[in-house]
């Protein structure tokens, strides 16, 4: 029998072969001539060559990465792309082929006509060694494909980084079939952390591209994630499997392009979220047009010209009553008046002249969402015309504001974003551009949210990713039925689940899974499948030192060459970027924007959704279950970010287990404020834990080299908030 090293040998000069020829492809899309019947045939040319070429797998990556052997002695090699010889022989098959599906589908029960599936491990093109599976040998049940296989857990035995990878050469036979679900449906897959739904709805959408060239092109596909750092994260999986032109954003991204900033009070961002907000926007737009008068009198060139008033009104209704959005339903009353104008003998180009624009403008003025929304909030009159007794007052209240002085000048919320949305739509349409889309996180999202994602949708062909389990935030669903009812029902619903979880280490989820009977009680755990490399650290602290501990731990795994997350709450975030800043680490904070390229990342529980890291410190979990109406699941999603090691740091209980409010309770006892007792003793007791508490957050915050410079700079903030100045200069204890 032939050695595994000489098997190795041969296969490589397979790879060498196909790598040879993939490359003379690149060299021969980058020489070709621009030669052309006509101009615009010369740049689709050229933009179709440069297309071709950029999709092109990079000259490092391995030609394959699986290969099946089939009873009729046929060979072929699974890899990201077709790569053929110059005799037009297939050297390599695209794993979106139907022989591609082989190396996914195929199991001990239905080989389809495989005697044997073999799995490569690569460096480079550089093969190091690979697996089969013989078919024939196979006894086990079906449940030994339905597992992970080596390459998977190899895989995840990779370090992360700032962008998810593609997992084309390790998809597993439960998540392929997903992946080539029929596209005519709304497809919900649901899964615990680590089953891989996010890349599975991915690499979906890649499969789909390739196998319905026909009805989908990269411009008809709308990816839709829950927030910036997230879609960044996301953004390479698509480009790396050759479908760079799929667009992709955050939910925020769909609203019109307005200053963001404001903040708002949870009862405010509910109502603005609840479905009810569309037609209280309707019925003010509506409210906008108005009534002629009895006669219209209009100037034309000296001459005037008077326009009955029912036939005006009667152009005015019959513009109202017609279908469209309020934009086109202008236009048709435009065209309307001016007709009236040409049949009494005013000019022929009255459609464009300044009496029937004043007149129109008068009627049905021109709106912009955000004009629109900033006078509604600010008119309490015109809020309760548009409530129709489905507000309360207290709801109206809620919503009315005054408005900046200038449009210009006026800063939204978040959750005004949707309402501007659903307001531009309502005034110009939005044509529902997109034939599928993809929404990550959708269990989050609020009814205005989905109706943004369902208006842009062309045929109702939506794959939905969530998990009922890490669902959080105002809008915290129960069931997938409270999703899709916001979204189109002109295909079937599918809710469709991934059980089996990759990336958790067993460890890490085991002690996670005992909050889902507070968080989720009617979510089955993942069937967790792999170990980790060691049980996750409990590290329970003094206040004063949780900062310090959480900052080194990180530390220690970035001296391991580990990509790190720390997940805190709002109220642990400041003393945690002290004590980075002062311990001069390379770390960066989701939420302004940074990439997540930094070594130690800063995340709250909401922003570390999707997120992975190799190491994960949590810091204070009772801060994030008392912070948070679903607190428990966020602290469940914090616990399960890591594909190693899990680090939690707690002045108070690490996994609480109680209700939220009995947790929000204690935590208000344990920081109130007591008021100086006139007994200088109890005076002094206080001062001297005050002062234990800054030693201990000192101390654990900063070097000792650096504790005379943070010394001096609290005394100076001190004497500014007491109106006092200090001599300038370093200040030494002693």
């Amino acid at each position: 029998m032939e050695s595994k090293s000489a098997e190795i040998a041969a296969e490589q000069e397979h790879f060498d072969l196909a790598r040879k020829h993939r490359e003379r492809l690149r060299t021969e899309l980058s020489e070709a001539p621009d030669a052309a019947a006509n101009a615009g045939a010369a740049r689709w040319l050229v933009g179709f060559r440069r297309g071709r070429r950029d999709n092109l797998a990079p000259p490092e990556q391995e030609v394959a990465f699986g290969r099946v052997d089939q009873e009729s002695d046929e060979r072929y090699y699974i890899g990201r792309e077709t790569i053929l010889d110059d005799q037009r022989q297939v050297l390599v098959v695209n794993w979106k082929t139907p022989v591609g599906d082989l190396f996914y589908q195929a199991t001990a029960e239905d080989p389809r006509g495989l005697t044997r599936k073999r799995t490569f491990s690569c460096d480079g093109n550089h093969i190091l060694d690979f697996e089969d599976l013989v078919f024939q040998q196979l006894a086990q049940d079906i449940e030994v494909l339905e597992g992970p296989d080596a390459a998977l857990l190899g895989e995840l035995d990779r370090g992360r980084t700032g962008s998810m990878r593609d997992i084309v050469a390790t998809i597993q036979a439960a998540q392929h079939r997903l992946i080539r679900f029929p596209l005519e449906h709304l497809l919900v897959i649901e899964g615990g952390p680590g089953t891989g739904k996010t890349a599975v709805a991915l690499h979906r959408v890649s499969w789909l591209l390739y196998n319905h060239q026909d009805r989908l092109r990269p411009r008809d596909v709308l990816i839709v994630g829950p927030h910036p750092a997230f879609t960044r994260y996301i953004r390479a999986v698509l480009p790396g499997l050759g479908d760079g032109a799929v667009e992709q954003v955050d939910i925020d991204q769909l609203a019109p392009p307005v200053q963001r900033g404001r903040q708002e009070e949870p009862e405010v961002r509910r109502l603005k979220g609840e479905a009810r907000m569309a037609r209280l926007l309707s019925r003010a737009l509506e409210a906008r047009i108005g009534a002629p008068e009895p006669a219209e009198r209009m100037l034309f060139d000296g001459r005037f010209l008077t326009l009955p008033g029912p036939e005006v009104a009667a152009a005015v209704a019959a513009a109202r009553e017609s279908a469209g959005p309020y934009a086109v339903r202008r236009q048709r009353l435009r065209t309307a008046l001016a007709t009236l104008v040409r049949d009494r003998g005013g000019p022929l180009e009255a459609e464009r002249l300044p009496p029937v624009e004043n007149l129109l403008e008068r009627l049905w003025p021109l709106q912009s969402a955000p004009a629109f929304l900033r006078a509604l909030f600010g008119s309490r009159n015109r809020l309760a015309a548009a409530a129709a007794g489905e507000f309360t007052d207290e709801e109206l209240t809620l919503l009315h504001r005054r408005g900046a002085d200038r449009l210009s000048e006026q800063v939204w919320s978040a959750a005004d974003g949707p309402l501007l949305d659903e307001l531009d739509d309502q005034i110009n349409g939005t044509a529902g551009r997109y034939r599928h889309i993809v929404v990550d996180e959708a269990q989050d999202l609020s009814p205005m949210q989905l109706r943004a994602i369902g208006r842009r949708s062309s045929t109702g062909s939506l794959t939905i990713v969530g998990d009922l389990a890490q669902s959080t935030g105002a809008w915290a669903r129960d069931s997938w039925e409270e999703v899709t009812e916001h979204l189109p029902k002109t295909l079937q619903v599918v809710v469709a689940g991934l059980r089996y979880g990759y990336r958790v280490p067993r460890q890490v989820y085991e002690l996670a899974a005992q909050l889902l009977p507070l968080a989720a009680p009617g979510v089955e755990p993942a069937r967790v499948v792999r170990d980790g490399p060691e049980d996750p650290g409990i590290h329970v602290v003094e206040p004063g030192e949780r900062a310090g501990r959480a900052t080194q731990i990180a530390r220690d795994h970035l001296e391991a060459h580990r990509f790190v997350g720390i997940v805190c709450p709002a109220a642990c975030r400041a003393e945690l970027e002290f004590a980075l800043h002062a311990n001069d680490l390379p770390w960066a904070r989701a939420d302004q924007g940074g990439e997540l390229d930094h070594a130690i990342n800063l995340v709250s529980p909401q922003e570390a959704k999707g997120l992975e890291f190799d190491a994960v410190v949590v810091v204070e979990p009772e801060e994030i279950v008392a912070e948070d109406p679903r607190g428990h699941r966020l602290l469940f999603v914090a616990l399960t970010r890591t594909i190693r090691y899990l680090d939690v740091v707690a002045s108070g209980d690490p996994l609480p287990l109680e209700s939220r409010k009995d947790v929000a309770d204690r935590i208000p006892r344990q920081r109130k404020v007591v008021e100086p007792d006139p007994d200088p003793t109890v005076e002094l007791s206080l001062l001297d834990r005050l002062a234990e508490d800054l030693t201990a957050m000192i101390a654990g915050g900063a070097p000792p080299a650096m504790w005379d410079e943070v010394l001096h700079r609290t005394a100076a903030l001190l004497d500014e908030r007491s109106g006092k100045e200090r001599p300038k200069g370093r200040h030494h204890r002693g």
